[in-house]
């Protein structure tokens, strides 16, 4: 995009619509967490059942965000973003209206849709419209809504159970989105590049069959465990899609997904530490809340008002970071963040019913503070190695990577959970004790804090590797 077009684009009322929207459409990642409890006793399902109200989410998401690279080459900026909108709206609305789970996973489907097609045109319009040397802060303002909003999600649901009903997360979702409709019908302008290129057929049902059907195996283990057929099945269809699917791709002229932006490694590690920074905090924002609900026996209201500060904290420092990017680069902020996220995860896994409530709010601050060092230093080092023209194919690739990330990192936290819970009832002296249930709980999250917690040295090993892109201010 050259200088004088880039001078006409009103690029803060641009933004503005953008994270309104997306800012409703990841709280509502998280926003149903801390009501988890109550749609269980309404609705007459089980945990690993109620599961599918984010994880089915999230699946959506993984069908359709490698869609989201080849949809921006082929429409405007503007009818992308209010079409994205008007499915995020739909599923408010019959959210708002539900009566029934299976209702409810009707609208959960819809704002998944509608979440899926605005977030990677958002950080495609960003690449285009900041220059390189401006990037750092732009992405940590984007970043701010994309990983923030679910952080605080629980804190305001939380808020609307106690003076009126999990309902209303719905109607407020549906105000804010129509806010932000009428806001982007007024300011959205036009940014991408229109290249329309040839649709193939393979290509699609490959991605749909291989990104679904990992993500759905992965949310089956709760249910069913890891040796069931069904899990089995649809793993291994979902590789064997996805292999199928990247050899297309590296022979197609113009592929669905380029998927040779992996030839640059600041992209493939900055892709696995964002990868690893979703596992983390979906898996966090899971964990918790049932903690604190179930385990300590605190209101939907107080769980959520403990987990506000963290979420302040990520909302102040993600412009910081962004700053502190653009000048210093991203490893002398992911390393120390990996750091913090290793040494708190692990005192998460050896939380106990007496831990105090001033150790809980302090360690999710800090947690806080480890992923917004590590997620938009990495996102934005990863794509500012991509050529402008592999942009979309960059942020779809990272965004479908998320949504897969967020899935798997919930349904193994859920898994050793549940185990953890099983095993400690097996070996307690009376299990038919009740004060033994908020025991075994705990035990089961402790255990699956330990996940957790081997992700995250994971990501720091990987971190150590990643190094500032070198690139001209005139990309």
């Amino acid at each position: 995009m050259k200088k004088s077009e880039a001078n006409s684009l009103k690029v803060g009322l641009i933004m503005a619509s953008f994270m309104l929207a997306a800012f409703i459409g990841t709280f509502n990642e998280t926003a149903l967490n801390v009501a988890l409890s109550t749609l269980m006793q309404e609705f007459s399902v089980s945990e690993s059942t109620i599961q599918w109200l984010t994880t089915g989410y999230l699946l959506t998401q993984g069908v359709l965000v490698p869609l989201s690279g080849l949809l921006i080459k082929w429409f405007p900026t503007r009818k992308l973003f209010l079409t994205s909108v008007s499915f995020s709206i739909i599923g408010a609305f019959i959210g708002a209206m539900s009566g029934t789970f299976e209702v409810l996973m009707v609208a959960r489907l819809f704002q998944a849709i509608g979440t899926a097609l605005l977030l990677p045109l958002m950080f495609n319009t960003v690449l285009i419209i900041f220059p390189a040397e401006k990037r750092g802060s732009a992405m940590g303002l984007a970043t701010l809504v994309f990983t923030a909003a679910p952080a605080v999600g629980p804190t305001v649901s939380g808020l609307l159970i106690a003076k009126l009903s999990w309902h209303w997360i719905f109607w407020l979702s549906f105000i804010f989105l129509l806010i932000a409709l009428v806001f982007g019908f007024i300011y959205m302008q036009n940014v991408s590049k229109i290249t329309k290129p040839r649709i193939d057929l393979f290509s699609l049902f490959m991605s749909t069959l291989g990104f679904g059907g990992i993500v759905f195996g992965f949310s089956s283990i709760g249910e069913y465990g890891w040796d069931s057929l069904r899990v089995i099945t649809s793993m291994s269809i979902g590789l064997i899609a996805l292999a199928l699917f990247v050899i297309r791709q590296l022979t197609m002229k113009k592929p669905l997904m380029n998927v040779r932006a992996f030839k640059q490694p600041m992209f493939v590690f900055g892709t696995l530490l964002m990868f690893i920074c979703k596992m983390i905090i979906l898996s966090s924002m899971l964990l918790l809340p049932m903690y604190l609900i179930r385990v300590l026996g605190m209101s939907a209201l107080s769980a959520g008002i403990i987990l506000l500060p963290g979420g302040l904290v990520f909302a102040l420092l993600s412009p910081v970071v962004g700053r502190l990017f653009d000048k210093f680069g991203p490893k002398w902020l992911a390393i120390p963040g990996l750091v913090i996220a290793v040494v708190v995860l692990w005192f998460f896994s050896n939380i106990t019913t007496t831990s105090t409530i001033a150790l809980i709010v302090t360690l999710h601050c800090c947690l806080m503070i480890g992923i917004v060092m590590i997620w938009m230093p990495s996102q934005t080092n990863g794509l500012n190695q991509l050529p402008p023209e592999m942009y979309p194919d960059g942020t779809a690739i990272m965004n479908t990577l998320l949504q897969m990330a967020g899935a798997i990192g919930m349904a193994v936290a859920v898994s050793v959970m549940t185990a953890g819970v099983t095993k400690f009832m097996k070996d307690a002296a009376t299990p038919s004790d009740p004060h033994n249930n908020a025991l075994a709980l705990n035990a089961g999250i402790q255990d699956a804090f330990v996940f957790v917690l081997s992700v995250a040295i994971i990501g720091l090993i990987i971190g150590v590797f990643i190094k500032r892109v070198k690139i001209s201010k005139s990309k």
